[in-house]
């Protein structure tokens, strides 16, 4: 190993500061990156754990008589904290039973050694460097196969967080769990479907007090819902709607009291978004009077403001009955307040870019609500405010049309300007960069503004004609953006919903 490597590497005393104090001389921090020193210090390991097993089975009643062998593993298990500074001997070490004798320590009947497995297995797995990432993968996956997936999972329920030791145990267990989860990320599927991982998150979350571990827990949480539509269903299955919707409940009239608890809460709402992807949880969620929960969270101005209403908006789109129940419990009133730039402001939300994130999450909910809610009563409520106060929300919805409108222009103006083949940029790549830049919010506010023309109203359609005029715009301005979201509808519902979003949009074009 070169000198630069080694300078590069956490010295092992730094990784746990809380882990005691190492008897380390110059030659042991030498013999480190060694790898006879290394299988040493494993052989001694797996030699004080046998030793201890076998006077534990020798003296079942009598814990004096081994409890010498407890402190000498104890020992042996924080001295193999050297390993974290050497990942690259891990393909090695494995073989031998790194993996397998850390494992069978989780299952200690002595709760403090199990806990200093968590510990230990927190450092070991913990790779920063990029140039370790196929040794710790190494022993993530011998890990895996020794079963310490289920092993951690059960240790969460096992540890007491009344005490300080075992919280920090927990706490461990959840980096070991988040550090497995970053080195191979389709074990996502796997801990949820082979263990009780997600109703113990669920729990945790649901318990009224902050703390730390309450934070992590909503995090590792989100992490296995972020991108796995298998645990997406299983917490709904679990009843996990319900218990998210009464996790952020306790701030639907306070606000976090830290930054950290702030994090949490985010948490919990990314949880929520990614929950609401399969259409049984919409229902779930609905059902559960999410909708309601969202209103109040809004109307109370809290810092969970944004939140809610993108939970709202995941909730509602190409789900018409969370729109239906959206216009029963008067959300109208609260949705046109905020797309009237009528927000709560705080530290928070002064900056620009939370400002753009919410108006655009307002647009999309507004025209989710316009495709959801197709006639009928409902759908005269939802017109009859464009034209409340001289039809003052279409000419909120003309100056986001041109403002997003000259941000699509700028950015096709630059993209023209560039040698496409030089950066081998196809039509699609090409696509995706104008809807960043606000390209598939100018087609929503199109959407909206064809569902107005569309609706035949007299009044309505003379207040369009007349901003489209001031903007020296016309109505085929407003045709061709529709006719490029038409085309590239695409099929991620389904080749059925594709053709019925395909004709509901061709009705609006027509209809202009």
């Amino acid at each position: 190993m070169d000198a630069a490597a080694v300078h590069k590497r956490k010295r092992p005393e730094e990784a746990d500061p809380s882990a005691g104090e190492l008897d380390l001389s110059a030659a042991d921090a030498v013999e480190v990156l060694d790898l006879r020193a290394a299988k040493r210090l494993l052989l001694a390991f797996e030699r004080r754990l046998r030793d201890n097993l076998e006077a534990r089975m020798k003296y079942p009643d009598d814990p004096a008589r081994f409890a010498d062998s407890e402190i000498a593993l104890h020992a042996e298990t924080d001295r193999l904290r050297l390993l974290a500074g050497a990942p690259e001997l891990f393909p090695d070490l494995v073989p031998i039973g790194l993996a397998s004798s850390l494992a069978s320590l989780l299952t200690h009947d002595n709760v403090d050694l199990a806990a200093a497995a968590a510990s230990l297995l927190a450092d070991l797995t913990d790779s920063e460097d990029p140039s370790d990432l196929a040794a710790v993968q190494a022993l993530a996956d011998a890990l895996v196969d020794a079963n310490a997936l289920d092993l951690l999972v059960h240790n969460l329920s096992r540890f007491s967080e009344t005490d300080p030791d075992e919280a920090e145990a927990v706490h461990n267990t959840l980096a070991v769990l988040e550090n497995l989860l970053d080195l191979r990320p389709n074990l996502a599927d796997k801990v949820c479907g082979g263990t009780k991982l997600l109703r113990w998150l669920l729990s945790r979350v649901k318990a009224r007090e902050f703390d730390a571990n309450k934070q992590y827990a909503s995090e590792i949480l989100a992490i296995l819902l972020q991108n796995s539509p298998a645990n997406q269903k299983r917490l709904g299955q679990i009843n996990g709607v319900d218990a998210l919707l009464q996790a952020v409940a306790m701030y639907k009239s306070r606000d976090p009291k830290t930054s950290d608890e702030e994090e949490m809460l985010e948490n919990l709402f990314d949880c929520l978004c990614c929950v609401l992807m399969p259409l049984e949880n919409k229902e779930r969620f609905v059902k559960a009077e999410g909708v309601e929960l969202m209103i109040i969270i809004m109307k109370q101005k809290k810092l969970a403001y944004s939140s809610a209403t993108r939970t709202l908006d995941f909730a509602m789109t190409k789900f018409p009955p969370a729109c239906e129940r959206f216009v029963d419990v008067l959300g109208l009133k609260t949705a046109f307040a905020a797309f009237m730039g009528k927000i709560p402001v705080n530290k928070k939300n002064k900056k620009e870019s939370y400002q753009e994130e919410l108006e655009e999450r307002i647009i999309s909910l507004i025209a989710s609500l316009f495709g959801g809610i197709t006639k009928g009563s409902r759908r005269m409520r939802l017109l009859g405010k464009f034209v409340e106060n001289e039809c003052e929300k279409i000419d909120r919805l003309m100056e986001l049309y041109t403002r997003y409108s000259d941000r699509v222009k700028e950015e096709t103006e630059r993209l023209d300007s560039l040698d496409l083949e030089d950066l081998e940029m196809d039509d699609d790549e090409r696509y995706n960069r104008k809807l960043e830049a606000g390209l598939y919010t100018l087609q929503l506010i199109a959407l909206i503004l064809g569902h107005i023309w569309h609706s035949g109203n007299s009044q309505m359609r003379a207040r369009v004609e007349l901003l489209l005029k001031q903007n020296k715009l016309t109505k085929q301005d407003v045709k061709s953006i529709l006719e490029e979201y038409h085309d590239n509808i695409g099929d991620l519902d389904g080749p059925e919903e594709k053709e019925r979003a395909q004709v509901r949009t061709k009705e609006i074009i027509d209809a202009l």
